[in-house]
């Protein structure tokens, strides 16, 4: 891992590393570390947020947990090996990072300026988090932190239940613009000259700096509630460095997709006979050929047993399973047989029968009308609607993602020499 970093002038600076100390026990949310905001899991999130600030040399997740370490690589950063001696509930995030800093000195690594991060905070401010590393990296501050301002008035709630006010007197109420600014530590990022903090042992020191983010990036999740919270932001459209733009490519090895909702518009129709009958888009078939012809595999899971959806399998080319009481298991096996990983599958659902495999790939993915909970789950809400153009927006940002074009695929397709007959 021996590694040295570059000023812009080309001159040898030393390393900035971020870390993110993640262990795998966790009590007020289990499993929290791996629990998803916008589809993506919370330490994913950080290192995303990490990779995003251009000052950062090094990402790495100090943690004892082998699925956060999986997810952590999946996203492209360093993982060091957290003892359990320092992954108890009573070990400081300090003793994490001070094991972190001696195992990158020990691997040729050593880091001159640290980022730590915590990926409880969904919604890292990276251009902040850059600013701050900055400053530090100048000698401009000796350690700096995430904060909001607030010019909320605060009170101390004594033993006898009375109340006095900690921040202003309380026969005093000046206006907002006329009170001082007061900054609440976020939690979400604490940049530190290394030197400094292993002198001190401790995140404050020397000239300490409060890096203001926006309020609505403040959330930090302890409960079940602030995960909630966090989802909602997250599918309100909260903006994020992680990459889950609303056209951007899709890097996936398969796509697996629900029927109803998805390949349909989540109608039926029904003649006198009890036939049920729905509509397709062709454009979404010419979809499923391309994904095909570009090596992509593709499979429907319904839980429906309904002839339609049989025939229109047939008529795409694709793997269908039908009458799935669990479409989760399903998903597991098919990706298996295949040696696909789950976090290389994209999973298109509308609806709540769709959540368990939504978590469980990598590109949650959901069309506008689903159901709020699978908008909440999903990593990105196609533009386009079930039965309406969604496969094949998906086929498209899976293309992309290869450097392929529909058009590219085609023209290719076209130049093969013609197979003979059996």
């Amino acid at each position: 891992m021996s590694r040295i970093a570059a000023s812009r002038t080309g001159e040898a600076r030393p390393l900035v590393a971020a870390v993110i100390p993640a262990r795998g026990g966790s009590k007020g949310v289990p499993g929290k570390n791996l629990r998803r905001v916008g589809g993506v899991p919370l330490v994913a999130r950080a290192v995303a947020a990490a990779k995003a600030a251009p000052a950062i040399d090094l990402v790495v997740v100090s943690t004892d947990d082998p699925a956060i370490a999986a997810v952590a690589r999946e996203w492209g950063a360093a993982v060091i090996d957290r003892p359990a001696e320092l992954s108890g509930d009573t070990a400081t995030s300090e003793s994490a990072l001070l094991h972190a800093l001696d195992v990158l000195a020990a691997e040729g690594s050593p880091v001159g300026t640290l980022a730590f991060l915590q990926a409880t905070s969904p919604f890292i401010d990276s251009a902040a988090l850059d600013s701050a590393v900055s400053d530090v990296v100048a000698g401009r501050a000796d350690s700096v932190f995430s904060a909001v301002e607030t010019y909320g008035f605060l009170w101390r709630r004594h033993a006898s239940g009375a109340a006095s006010g900690i921040n202003h007197d309380a026969a005093v109420r000046p206006r907002r613009q006329d009170r001082e600014p007061h900054y609440l530590e976020t939690g979400a990022f604490y940049v530190l000259d290394v030197d400094g903090f292993r002198a001190a042992e401790h995140r404050f020191f020397g000239v300490t700096r409060a890096a203001e983010v926006p309020e609505n990036t403040a959330i930090e999740i302890d409960t079940t509630q602030e995960l909630q919270v966090a989802r909602a932001m997250a599918a309100s459209g909260l903006p994020s460095t992680v990459p889950t733009t609303l056209d951007g490519p899709i890097d996936v090895d398969a796509v697996v997709t629900d029927f109803d909702g998805v390949h349909t518009d989540d109608r039926a129709y029904v003649d006198a006979q009890g036939t049920e009958l729905v509509r397709v888009s062709r454009s979404d078939g010419m979809g499923v050929s391309l994904l095909r012809r570009a090596g992509v595999p593709v499979v429907i899971l319904s839980t429906e047993r309904n002839p339609v959806v049989t025939a229109r399998a047939r008529k795409l080319g694709v793997d269908v399973e039908q009458g799935l009481d669990d479409k989760a298991s399903a998903l597991v096996a098919w990706a298996a047989e295949r040696g696909i990983p789950l976090h290389r599958v994209a999973y298109v659902g509308n609806d709540v029968n769709d959540l368990v495999c939504l978590e469980l790939v990598g590109w949650p993915i959901a069309v506008p009308d689903s159901h709020p909970l699978v908008l909440a789950a999903a990593r990105i809400v196609l533009q386009s609607s079930g039965g309406a153009g969604a496969v094949r927006e998906v086929a498209e940002r899976v293309l992309a993602a290869r450097g392929a074009s529909s058009e590219s695929i085609l023209a290719s397709s076209e130049a093969e020499p013609p197979r003979s007959k059996p």
